[in-house]
């Protein structure tokens, strides 16, 4: 990380050379949403679009951050790709970039769960997937964008004809509940033993990401603001219709990442890319600028808040509370168990904008 330079003018958000505003709000509005989805305190009077989907329950709001981060890391793709060609670094560099910040993600998404577990565990968790989709990604950006796209369709095609066609022991094929999948059936029987549960999601994962790097590219193309966030608009609107209609033969399914539950992910993100690159033209940057804050350290607002619950909030002990507890109660006891809900929600998510805009003010981005 490095510091430079005074306090922004909040009506002109600066730019960081070689981002996109739109797609740092973007990113923004991901991880305030994420850490409202990971820390709402209102137990059952909690919004139903804030909680997951249950199994064949379509999806809700809190269903698409985890593909929205997906897709943001897709779209940033096209900027690095062109960082690398003005410093004239030919495949190789990029290759090894690529893996090196795979492998560092992947770190980080294992420091993540083993300090959730209180113990070294090897596991995939958020980090570990977004890795090896990025990857995957990244190392196959150079190919022609439609070879990217056709590849990502292959990819969730034969996702799909696996679910549908190959027979599970026992079941037969085509079978998909939440007990009784070839997923759930392969994950159980020959990768949890290995520590892999999970791994068969970078498949459409890296779907999702090879499709985003294409909409990066048109998020880079240099158009008028209005013409582009027109055309992403309604690229969005083509692939979230393209995921309903999937949907209809192999439902919404985040556990599993269904092809629909991929293809609606990344039409209602890319539609969002071109709502903000509206706003943005429309009304200047410094709309943006609450958005911009949080996306510009998008890993660090990722990881602080978690290792901090972990170790500060869930460990930290006021008589026979913890101070997570502790500070919940205490909230409710003043305004109620609804809107000392809210209180302790909105003040968590607050008080790591500050955080951030701390970081911001100061120039550090962490990045790998």
């Amino acid at each position: 990380m490095a510091a430079v330079s005074p306090l922004p003018n909040r009506k002109s958000v600066p730019q960081v050379a070689g981002r996109s505003v739109a797609l740092d709000a973007f990113r923004g509005l991901t991880v305030l949403l994420m850490l409202l989805v990971n820390n709402i305190a209102l137990d059952s009077a909690t919004p139903t679009q804030l909680l997951h989907a249950a199994w064949g329950g379509g999806l809700h709001l809190a269903d698409l951050v985890f593909p929205w981060f997906l897709l943001a890391t897709g779209v940033s793709i096209p900027f690095a790709w062109a960082s690398s060609q003005r410093r004239a670094q030919g495949y190789g560099t990029w290759f090894g970039k690529a893996t090196l910040r795979s492998l560092t993600l992947f770190g980080l998404g294992l420091l993540l769960v083993s300090a959730v577990a209180h113990t070294p565990v090897f596991a995939l968790g958020v980090l570990q997937l977004i890795a090896l989709a990025f990857w995957v990604g990244a190392v196959l950006y150079p190919i022609p964008a439609l070879l990217r796209w056709g590849l990502a369709g292959g990819l969730l095609l034969g996702y799909w004809g696996a679910i549908r066609f190959i027979p599970v022991p026992g079941v037969g094929a085509g079978v998909f509940e939440e007990g009784q999948n070839l997923l759930l059936h392969l994950n159980q029987n020959y990768l949890s033993p290995l520590g892999l549960r999970g791994i068969l999601s970078v498949i459409p994962t890296a779907a999702l990401v090879l499709i985003a790097s294409g909409v990066g590219n048109l998020l880079q193309k240099p158009l008028a603001p209005v013409q582009k966030g027109t055309r992403l608009f309604f690229l969005g609107l083509g692939l979230s219709a393209l995921g309903y209609g999937w949907s209809l033969d192999l439902e919404f399914n985040k556990p599993y990442w269904t092809p629909a539950y991929i293809l609606l992910g990344a039409g209602s993100g890319t539609l969002l890319l071109g709502v903000l690159t509206w706003l943005e033209q429309i009304f200047g940057k410094g709309l943006l600028f609450l958005l911009v804050v949080p996306g510009c350290n998008a890993l660090l607002a990722y990881i602080a808040p978690i290792l901090v619950k972990v170790w500060v909030l869930q460990d930290w002990k006021l008589g026979s509370l913890n101070l997570q507890n502790w500070l919940l109660l205490e909230a409710k006891s003043a305004w109620g168990p609804w809107i000392g809900g809210w209180v302790y929600s909105l003040g968590f998510v607050g008080f790591w904008w500050l955080v951030l805009a701390w970081f911001y003010y100061r120039r550090w981005f962490w990045r790998v």
